[in-house]
C-alpha cells in the first residue's frame, strides 16, 4: 500500500476498505512508529479501515506534522461525518452539525486567538436551545487517548461535550470574529500610531504650506516670472543632482551579486512560514499561482497560506473554489468597506495567522521554490533587529514590447542595485510590494500595514526603520510579468506615486522627529527617494520645456542674455545627468544577454520619462481628490520562468499540477541567469 493511494479518490478507498483484521505480528513495526493506531482501533473498526490503510493515514499525517485524527479526517477514505459519529459513539457524547455563533461564549479577542493558534480541540461553552450550557469542540489536534481517560475519570462530562468538524468550528469563530477583524483592519494603526497613518495625509501645517505656495505661484508667475522660473530652476536642480548622486553612489558600489551558502531545507521544529496573497479580482491568475506556491520548500506542517479575497469578489472566489486546496491552504473573505486596498485585507487576515514569520505574494508572482528557505536562513543569521528581508523581482516578459522593456530595465537597477546598496549600508530600504518576508514580532509591534496608504510597502519600510529595525536582500528571486499597455501601467505608476506622497508627508510631518528616529543617513535617503524622486518627476517637463526653448532660440541666433546661457547650462547638466545616471545603473547590473538591445532602451528614456511626468502630475490630482483610491492593476499571467504548467481546476480529487521538479541546492541569482 503506497501512501499516494489516499489521492486515488473514492474507488480506491472503497477496494482498500474493507472488514478490519487484528493487528498481528507484523503489525508491530507500524505499532511502534504509530502508536497512535492503539487507542484509534476501536474508531477504525467503526469505520470498517483496513490495517494497511489506517498506516498509511498515519504515514501521510505524520509526513506533514499533522494529528492521526487530521489526517484521518482529510483522508477521503470515509467521509468526514462519518468520521465524527465514529469518534462521539466511541467516547459516548454528542454531535453539534451547525454551530450558531451567536450562541458561543467566548470574547471577540478569544475568538481571534483561537484561530490564531488553531485550537479547535480546546472546548468553547456554548448555550443551547434549551438554555443548558455544553462544551463544543472539534477533532482539530484532537487526542483520543487522552479524551477518554478524562471521561472514564468524569462520566458526568459526556452529557455537555459536543463533537464538531473543525470546518465548522473555524467557521463559527471567524463569523464571531469578523466584526473585531474588520475593526482592527481600518483603525487598528490609526488607533495606536496616530501620527504614522495615512488615514489623514497633510497635517495642518503641511496644508499651510501648499496652500501659501499654491496661491504665491501665479501670482509670482505674473509679477516676477523670471523669479519665478530661476526659483523653479533652482529646487529641480537640487531634487535632480540629489537623485543623481544616489544613482552614482550605488553604481560606484556595485559589485557581483553575493552568492547565498548551501541552503538545507529545515527539518524537524522549523518556524511556522505564514504566506499571505491579497487577490482582487484575479481569477485568471488562480491556476498559474496555486502552481507556484506548491513548490515553494517548507514542511508543509509548518507552512499556512491565506489567498485574501474580497467577500464580493465572486469570480476569484468562484476560481478558488473550483479547485481543491490543500489542508495549508485557506481562503480569507474580507467583508467590504472602505478603504478598499490592499494593506486593509492584509489586516483583515494578520490577525488569525500563526507564523514566527510572514510572507507577501501577488497574484501574479512565481517565487523561487528556495525562497523561504533562504529567508529563513537569513533571519535565522541575524539578530532579532532584522525585521525584513526584500527578494528581487525580475521580470519574466521583458521582450514584450516597450513599457515591458523599460520596466524590467528599472526593476534591475532597483533590485539588483539601489536596494542591495542600501542594504549593505544598513540605510532605510522602500519595500517592494511583494516578497517581503517580515518577522512576525516586528510586525505587530510597528502596528502592522496602513489601510489608508496605496503604497503600504514603502511605508513599512520606513516605519520598521524609525522603530529601529533593519531590512535586508536576498537573492532569490520572484518572477512577475510587466504591464504592456500603457492603460495598465499608468494606473499603476499613478498609485506608486501618489502612495509615495503619502508616505513622505505622514512621516515628514515632525521632521526633527523623523530625523531622531532615522539618522542621519536614512533621513537624507528617505528625503531623496520619496520627495527627491517625485519632485524630479514633476519637474522635468519644466526643465526639458526650457532647454529645448533656450537651444531653439540660440540656433536662431535669437540674442540670449546672461541668465538664459546659465539657465541652459544647468537643464543640459540636470537633464543629462539624470539620464545618465538612470542608465548606468541599470546597465551595471545586467547580464550579458540582458544588455543585447541596450540601445533600445536609450531611446525609449526620454518618452519614458515623459510617461512618469504624466503620472506624477495624475498621481497629485489623485491625493486632492482621491487620496485612499487603489486603481486595481489586471495582470496577465506571463509563461512560467521554470517551464511549469498551471494546474487545471478539479471540483473532485487532489489538485493536479507539474510534476516537482528535483530541486538543486540554491547558491544564489546566478542559478536562475539566462
Amino acid at each position: 500500500m503506497r501512501i499516494t493511494d489516499l489521492d486515488a479518490g473514492n474507488g480506491a478507498a472503497a477496494r482498500t476498505r474493507g472488514s478490519p483484521r487484528p493487528m498481528d505480528d507484523g503489525a508491530g513495526l507500524a505499532e511502534t512508529a504509530f502508536p497512535e493506531l492503539a487507542e484509534w482501533q476501536p474508531v477504525l473498526q467503526r469505520l470498517r479501515i483496513s490495517r494497511e490503510m489506517a498506516i498509511a493515514i498515519a504515514a501521510r499525517a505524520h509526513g506533514e506534522g499533522a494529528s492521526f485524527a487530521d489526517g484521518l479526517l482529510n483522508s477521503k477514505v470515509v467521509a468526514r461525518r462519518a468520521v465524527l459519529r465514529a469518534v462521539a459513539a466511541h467516547l459516548g457524547v454528542g454531535l453539534m452539525d451547525e454551530i450558531d455563533p451567536r450562541r458561543l461564549i467566548v470574547s471577540d479577542e478569544d475568538a481571534i486567538l483561537l484561530l490564531r493558534r488553531r485550537a479547535g480541540h480546546i472546548p468553547v461553552r456554548v448555550i443551547e436551545r434549551d438554555g443548558s450550557i455544553s462544551f463544543v469542540m472539534s477533532l482539530e489536534r484532537f487526542a483520543l487517548g487522552v479524551m477518554r481517560r478524562k471521561l472514564e475519570t468524569s462520566p458526568s462530562l459526556g452529557a455537555r461535550i459536543k463533537l464538531a468538524d473543525p470546518l465548522a468550528m473555524r467557521v463559527a469563530m471567524l463569523a464571531r470574529a469578523r466584526p473585531q477583524l474588520a475593526k482592527t483592519a481600518v483603525n487598528g494603526l490609526f488607533e495606536q500610531f496616530p501620527a504614522m497613518s495615512a488615514r489623514i495625509v497633510p497635517s495642518a501645517w503641511q496644508g499651510t504650506v501648499v496652500g501659501i505656495a499654491l496661491t504665491a505661484l501665479p501670482v509670482g508667475v505674473v509679477l516676477a516670472p523670471g523669479l519665478v522660473l530661476g526659483t523653479l530652476h533652482v529646487l529641480a536642480t537640487l531634487f535632480f543632482f540629489a537623485c543623481v548622486a544616489l544613482r552614482f553612489a550605488a553604481v560606484a558600489s556595485i559589485r557581483a551579486q553575493r552568492r547565498a551558502k548551501e541552503i538545507a531545507v529545515p527539518k524537524g521544529d522549523a518556524p511556522v512560514f505564514t504566506v499571505l496573497v491579497a487577490l482582487y479580482k484575479e481569477a485568471a491568475m488562480v491556476p498559474g499561482l496555486l502552481a507556484a506556491l506548491d513548490h515553494l520548500v517548507w514542511p508543509r506542517h509548518r507552512l499556512e497560506i491565506k489567498l485574501v479575497c474580497e467577500a464580493d469578489d465572486e469570480a476569484t472566489l468562484a476560481a478558488l473554489r473550483a479547485c481543491r486546496l490543500p489542508a495549508h491552504m485557506e481562503v480569507v473573505e474580507v467583508p467590504p468597506g472602505q478603504p478598499r486596498t490592499k494593506p486593509k485585507a492584509l489586516s483583515y487576515a494578520l490577525p488569525m495567522t500563526g507564523g514566527d514569520f510572514v510572507t507577501l505574494y501577488d497574484a501574479e508572482d512565481e517565487p523561487h521554490p528556495m525562497q523561504l528557505v533562504e529567508a529563513w536562513q537569513r533571519f535565522r543569521e541575524s539578530g532579532p533587529d532584522l525585521a525584513v528581508v526584500q527578494a528581487p523581482l525580475e521580470i519574466s516578459n521583458r521582450g514584450e514590447g516597450m513599457i515591458a522593456r523599460m520596466f524590467a530595465f528599472e526593476y534591475a537597477g532597483l533590485f539588483r542595485g539601489l536596494l542591495p546598496w542600501l542594504s549593505q549600508r544598513r540605510l532605510m530600504l522602500p519595500l517592494g510590494g511583494t516578497s517581503n518576508h517580515f518577522r512576525r514580532a516586528a510586525l505587530d509591534k510597528v502596528g502592522g500595514w496602513d489601510p489608508f496608504n496605496v503604497t503600504e510597502d514603502a511605508d513599512l519600510g520606513m516605519r520598521l526603520a524609525r522603530f529601529g529595525y533593519r531590512a535586508e536582500t536576498i537573492s532569490s528571486p520572484t518572477y512577475e510579468p510587466a504591464p504592456k499597455r500603457l492603460g495598465v501601467w499608468l494606473p499603476q505608476r499613478t498609485r506608486w506615486f501618489k502612495g509615495w506622497t503619502q508616505t513622505w508627508l505622514v512621516h515628514m510631518r515632525s521632521p526633527v522627529v523623523l530625523a531622531r528616529d532615522l539618522g542621519f543617513g536614512s533621513f537624507l535617503v528617505a528625503q531623496v527617494l520619496f520627495a527627491g524622486m517625485l519632485a524630479s518627476v514633476l519637474l522635468h517637463p519644466l526643465l526639458l520645456g526650457t532647454f529645448l526653448f533656450l537651444l531653439v532660440g540660440l540656433v536662431s541666433a535669437v540674442p540670449a542674455d546672461g541668465m538664459d546661457v546659465v539657465l541652459l547650462t544647468v537643464d543640459t547638466v540636470n537633464i543629462a545627468c539624470g539620464y545618465l545616471s538612470f542608465l548606468l545603473l541599470g546597465w551595471q547590473t545586467l547580464t550579458r544577454t540582458e544588455r543585447r538591445g541596450f540601445w533600445k532602451v536609450v531611446l525609449l528614456t526620454l518618452p519614458y520619462w515623459a510617461m512618469m511626468s504624466c503620472a506624477g502630475w495624475r498621481a497629485l490630482w489623485q491625493l486632492w481628490r482621491q487620496p485612499h483610491l487603489w486603481e486595481k492593476t489586471p495582470h496577465e499571467r506571463a509563461p512560467s520562468a521554470f517551464g511549469r504548467q498551471a494546474p487545471s481546476p478539479r471540483r473532485d480529487g487532489p489538485p493536479q499540477s507539474a510534476p516537482r521538479p528535483a530541486l538543486p541546492v540554491w547558491r544564489g541569482r546566478k542559478d536562475l541567469r539566462r
